[in-house]
């Protein structure tokens, strides 16, 4: 998942790679890519601006798109950069700006501006150009999974319509009627099962099963407008435990999807009941959405990530329920912060987030620097 920012923040660009076990940032002076779990900083290399740094999970491999300040850092341009040996494998060039790229071991994708490209991440023998609405802010969500790779686009630019497109085999898989306003906001569970989506509005967030093309929940995140920045399930088989976002009122807000099929069950008696809402515009209790307020500066753009879930089953051995979970929350700010905190939940909808690190990533020097 990556993010692009105005030039008045520090970080021009932020992303984390596949299985959220590493992220990468940029700024006017080149790029870092950290360690999630230790915030230990791998590799930098100052070599200018760059606006997309893109990892393949923990590999030597980055996707980096320079920022167009100087000849040789073209936006137009497209690096795949070897870490180990600081050398460009190979380069991809286009006819406009590239404004997001996603990878995984089998698919290269390129976004541009009206048209996105799917190449052979192998070969890079280009396999499909789609022709797209014009997508401005490059919006786009990709599940790196091989068994369920998707890609999610913006299908409209007056109402917020998403195209899911089939990534392996090739073709498109469905429309999904989101918003009545155009998208700000989607992404998708790393298996491919869920689409999550906001709107320009930002108060609705709608969390859709991508097979069926269904809205299974809304969440209401607030009353008044505001920009959702980022969307992050939590890892899992099936239905993801918790679904994280960011805003631009400076809150980490979580959503609890598992509590949610659990009270729908004992509400209905039944598996059925316990999936499918009562009605398209079911939102679920108040009680299912925890806000860490005041996390970032109102207004500072940031990306969340849900790293890890561990969950406490019910002692009954019988009950496939959990009393609570605990999940790790990863936070990039792009005031230049990293922020890991530990967001705890019990089956009384109780919830509690402590901040276990802060790190200052402008200023941060590699194991080398410092020898």
């Amino acid at each position: 998942m990556a993010n692009q920012s105005s030039s008045s923040y520090p970080i021009l660009s932020a992303s984390f790679n596949q299985d959220n076990s590493g992220f990468a940032i940029s700024t006017k002076n080149g790029f870092k890519i950290f360690d999630s779990s230790t915030g230990r900083l791998c590799y930098e290399r100052a070599a200018g601006a760059f606006t997309i740094v893109e990892m393949l999970y923990s590999s030597s491999l980055l996707a980096i798109v320079g920022a167009g300040e100087q000849p040789s850092l073209s936006p137009r341009r497209l690096c795949l950069f070897n870490t180990t040996t600081g050398a460009s494998l190979r380069e991809l060039n286009f006819l406009t700006s590239i404004l997001a790229v996603r990878l995984n071991k089998k698919r290269l994708v390129v976004v541009l501006q009206e048209k996105t490209y799917i190449y052979d991440s192998n070969s890079l023998a280009i396999l499909v150009t789609i022709d797209t609405v014009p997508n401005l802010k490059g919006l786009c969500a990709f599940s790196p999974s091989l068994d369920g790779c998707f890609l999610a686009l913006p299908a409209s630019t007056t109402k917020g319509t998403v195209l899911v497109y089939n990534v392996m085999e090739l073709q498109s898989h469905c429309e999904i009627d989101a918003h009545r306003s155009p998208l700000a906001a989607i992404a998708l569970s790393f298996n491919g099962l869920y689409l999550a989506t906001a709107s320009e509005q930002g108060t609705i967030i709608r969390v859709h099963m991508v097979s069926e093309a269904t809205k299974s929940y809304n969440f209401r995140r607030g009353t008044y407008p505001s920009t959702i920045f980022s969307l992050s399930f939590g890892p899992s088989k099936q239905l993801p435990d918790i679904l994280a976002a960011t805003s631009s009122s400076g809150s980490v807000h979580v959503f609890s999807l598992a509590f949610g099929v659990n009270l729908r069950a004992k509400r209905t008696g039944g598996l059925l009941g316990a999936i499918l809402p009562d009605s398209v515009s079911d939102a679920l209790d108040p009680a299912h959405h925890h806000v860490l307020h005041n996390a970032v500066p109102a207004g500072s753009r940031s990306i969340v990530v849900v790293r890890k879930v561990d969950k406490v089953a019910d002692a009954d051995a019988s009950s496939s329920k959990f009393v609570s979970c605990r999940a790790t929350v990863s936070l990039i700010t792009y005031n230049g912060y990293f922020q890991e905190y530990t967001f705890s939940m019990n089956n009384q909808n109780e919830s509690s987030w402590s901040l276990e690190h802060e790190l200052n990533l402008l200023s941060t020097i590699s194991d080398t620097a410092r020898s």
